[in-house]
């Protein structure tokens, strides 16, 4: 019991830090070192393995900091830093803007203002497969879809709730959630998107994008918002600004057309890793925009965006992604995981009631520290040995712990895409989670219920 009381104060004193804004990477291996160093005094457990320590456990501390960085750098860090820079060269060129002007032109003939909202939430989270970044997702559909929704009748506060939450789900092999998971579970990233998420997102897309209809209506209803009384013509042509090809729009979706064509799915003589793929589309978009420009100088130059996107997602990702497993080790080491697992065993408690308990433990990190990664990556490296305990899948306990984290991340004030897109529509982040609260509750509901029915 004294690991799980360590481990509690820490956790909420971890917890605190990042709800005060402190570097959450910084906290995460500060926290780690300090449950690592209670684990060695209070002869809890230990670091590393006898056959791979330094031969003395203060530097097993940080041989295990080590020996994650050179992991997590060759193998998943690369993959997030592919993608990231992937990303950013999109938005550069103007790829991703093409792409969501032309997905949601056909929002512009309807007129019924919510049911285009709840279908805007359904293309925005289809766009977030090819545009995994939540806050790039968020503002550029806060200036291509948030004017059309208020032009016809959508009210600011509604089209900003709807549009934070695209990316709750972190859906399909660019997401480095995704990919964390598939890794850990021990399998392809296009089977874990496919034959997982899929079936499990269909249902809470839908449940989201229902949930969005009633409850947006229901909000701006009660605030005396009128529909009927916003018809601004001129923000809605903010959409026709970008002058990029049409013909642009396929280059977001090149790398995920590849993954799963070349994949266990169709093409198995042909292996293709995510890199692999986001190096291929780089080159094919470079291509584009030699077309376009007739000037290589300039086509050459803008390699370095990409590049620019890796080292951001290195800066920013796959440093958070050490830091949480170092997290995670010090519970590991402290023996709170253990004494949790046993405890729920001996409670009687099976899989069911453990892939709940981790579940609620991911939303619960998510709201508080503002991010989907940071508790995921924190805590995804202990779903295996608790599931084995469990003799269960890891893929079914990683699998509604990574959904969780985006869907929680959606109701925390202090979450990068709501800070970014409230502040775009000048509303208050405050007002916008208190009306993504009631879709992202509904939304991890049936992300539970879904998986343990389909799996």
């Amino acid at each position: 019991m004294l690991g799980i009381l360590l481990a509690v104060i820490i956790t909420l004193f971890v917890g605190r830090l990042v709800l005060r804004e402190y570097k959450p990477q910084a906290v995460l291996m500060f926290g780690g070192i300090i449950l690592m160093v209670l684990a060695v005094v209070f002869k809890l457990g230990g670091i590393l393995p006898e056959d791979k320590s330094t031969g003395l456990v203060w530097f097993d501390i940080f041989e295990f900091m080590k020996n994650t960085f050179s992991k997590t750098s060759a193998g998943l860090g690369l993959t997030i830093m592919a993608v990231g820079g992937f990303a950013k060269y999109m938005s550069n060129i103007g790829a991703s803007q093409a792409l969501v002007k032309l997905t949601i032109k056909p929002l512009r003939k309807m007129n019924a203002p919510y049911v285009v909202l709840a279908v805007g939430y359904m293309i925005g989270q289809l766009l977030n497969v090819f545009i995994p970044s939540a806050s790039g997702l968020g503002v550029l559909l806060m200036v291509t879809m948030y004017p059309i929704l208020v032009s016809l009748g959508v009210s600011p506060l509604a089209a900003t709730a709807m549009i934070g939450t695209t990316a709750c789900l972190d859906l399909g092999p660019a997401s480095g959630n995704a990919n964390l998971a598939a890794t850990t579970a021990g399998i392809d990233v296009s089977i874990y998107f496919v034959k997982y998420q899929l079936p499990v997102a269909i249902a809470t897309i839908l449940t989201i994008s229902i949930l969005h209809y009633f409850v947006q209506k229901r909000f701006d209803k009660k605030s005396g918002y009128d529909p009927n009384g916003v018809h601004n013509v001129e923000i809605a042509a903010t959409i026709e600004d970008n002058e990029v090809p049409k013909i642009y729009a396929i280059l977001p979706m090149v790398p995920l057309v590849l993954i799963l064509i070349f994949s266990k799915l169709l093409v198995k003589s042909v292996k293709m890793h995510v890199v692999t793929a986001m190096l291929i589309s780089l080159f094919i978009s470079m291509i584009f925009e030699y077309i376009r420009h007739k000037d290589a100088k300039k086509v050459f130059a803008s390699l370095q965006n990409y590049f620019d996107g890796m080292g951001t997602q290195f800066a920013k990702v796959v440093t958070l992604v050490v830091a949480g497993q170092t997290f995670a080790q010090g519970l590991k080491s402290i023996g709170a995981i253990n004494t949790v697992i046993e405890s729920s065993q001996s409670a009687g408690f099976g899989s069911n009631i453990m892939m709940i308990i981790m579940t609620a433990i991911i939303a619960v990190s998510a709201i508080l520290m503002g991010s989907g990664n940071a508790p995921f990556f924190a805590f995804a490296a202990l779903a295996p040995e608790v599931a084995a305990k469990l003799a269960i899948p890891a893929v079914l306990m990683l699998l509604p712990m990574q959904l969780a984290a985006g869907i929680a991340r959606s109701v925390s004030p202090i979450t990068g895409v709501i800070v970014a897109v409230a502040g775009i529509s000048n509303v208050s982040p405050i007002e916008v989670v208190k009306r993504t609260a009631i879709p992202m509750a509904g939304a991890l509901l049936v992300t539970v219920a879904a998986n343990y029915i389909l799996f």
